[in-house]
């Protein structure tokens, strides 16, 4: 049995599926994972958690917007948070030879963290970034809206900002290897080490697979949350369906969108639907536990993605779990507004739906999926199954395995 220390910003129950599949797949092929994480309350992964060796740091108490900028900007001048994690994992290699370190983030935390007990216990050293603050149009890339300070929270956004670049970029370099999600990513993180390896999101076999079910309704459904206009923009499915409503192909009684979503998201959803007449046609269910994400999948009709053109104003090389999730069960996916990307193109290569430019695909897409669902009362798209299957996560952790035994002294 080998071991691995993982350090990450995220792991279940919090928000963070990626470093959870992991662990469950590499105890399968021999190696055990020990985990230190941020805490953070939610329960939406908490399924993964599992038997696995994690040790949870609290640094927010109250949950105040007060209080996280407290921990920010500890973390900003002292680097608070990385030294409390820093010493956890000294506690764990106080009692276990680890034969490599990993350290997970979709931002820069615990970046420093790893690298300090990487140099000091002399491990092999891997860094897996899930997001990276490039990727963002503007700054979506911080968790929590800043409070309004005569002008401040720019400032506090620009040293968040630079602080974080900094950082990372320090630490990047003396990683023997990195790992991200999408070739866009590798071509920016290449740049700071040549040892980067695309390993994309996934989804687990054992849960998520094409069960057939008859739906009273045609149901679109979309899973996560939305940051904003510009980085995720539901424009065209807004117009696309007020003009099928309006030519009589589609009403309330038969043809419904799920917007399984947190509050803030709700809110920011409803600013921008207000324009198109297309509320009876909107339920808000709220965020679920992600063991119920397989079922409502497969009793959808057509998967949502959102998202917008990758240029310099909109997003860059995301291609989320939820995106992954979406290809296994084999339903229709309608992006909007295409990326012309990285997504696009392997929504191209697996055949899983339509990545959309312009009103008029989006209206021949939903028309032609809900015709099909009014002679069976359900949908079905003709993936390519062998391009889906490469993108599974007991693939994503024979991928890490061979990075490990690459770098990692073998140890009995």
């Amino acid at each position: 049995m080998k071991h691995v220390l993982i350090l990450c910003d995220q792991f279940p129950p919090a928000f963070g599926p990626r470093m959870g599949y992991l662990c469950k797949y590499l105890k399968q092929n021999g190696w055990h994972p020990t985990v230190v994480s941020e805490y953070l309350p939610d329960e939406t992964f908490a399924f993964l958690k599992g038997d696995t060796d994690v040790s949870f740091i609290r640094y927010h108490r109250s949950g105040s917007r007060v209080e996280w900028l407290k921990v920010l900007l500890l973390e900003l001048f002292f680097g608070y948070k990385n030294r409390r994690m820093a010493q956890e994992a000294e506690k764990k290699l106080q009692q276990q030879r680890y034969d490599v370190l990993l350290c997970s983030t979709y931002r820069s935390f615990p970046l420093s963290a790893a690298r300090k007990i990487a140099r000091k216990y002399r491990l092999p050293f891997v860094v897996d970034l899930r997001d990276i603050i490039e990727q963002y149009s503007n700054c979506e890339y911080i968790a929590h809206p800043l409070p309004k300070l005569f002008g401040a929270e720019k400032l506090i956004a620009r040293l968040f900002r630079s602080h974080n670049l900094r950082q990372r970029n320090k630490v990047l370099r003396r990683a023997d290897c990195v790992t991200t999600v999408s070739p866009w990513h590798v071509s920016v993180l290449q740049r700071l080490n040549p040892n980067t390896q695309l390993i994309c999101n996934g989804f687990d076999p054992e849960l998520f697979a094409p069960v057939t079910i008859r739906t009273p309704e045609f149901r679109i459904t979309y899973t996560g949350r939305l940051l904003s206009s510009s980085m995720r923009n539901p424009e065209l499915l807004f117009k696309a369906v007020a003009r099928l409503s309006r030519e009589g192909i589609i009403t309330p009684e038969t043809f419904r969108i799920r917007w399984f979503i947190d509050p803030q998201s709700k809110q920011q959803l409803q600013q921008e639907v207000k324009i198109y007449p297309i509320a009876d046609y909107m339920d808000y269910p709220g965020y679920v536990p992600a063991a119920r994400i397989p079922a409502i999948l497969n009793e959808s009709s057509m998967l949502l993605l959102l998202t917008n053109k990758a240029d310099k104003n909109g997003p860059k090389g995301i291609m989320t779990t939820k995106f992954f999730e979406a290809l296994a069960v084999e339903k229709p996916i309608l992006c909007v507004r295409g990326d012309e990307g990285c997504l696009e193109e392997v929504i191209r290569r697996t055949r899983a739906g339509l990545s959309a430019h312009n009103e008029e695909e989006v209206y021949a897409f939903i028309r032609r999926y809900y015709l099909q669902w009014q002679a069976e009362k359900t949908t079905s798209i003709d993936v390519d199954r062998k391009e889906v299957q490469s993108f599974s996560r007991k693939t994503q952790a024979l991928q890490f395995i061979r990075i490990f035994e690459q770098i990692a002294p073998h140890h009995e």
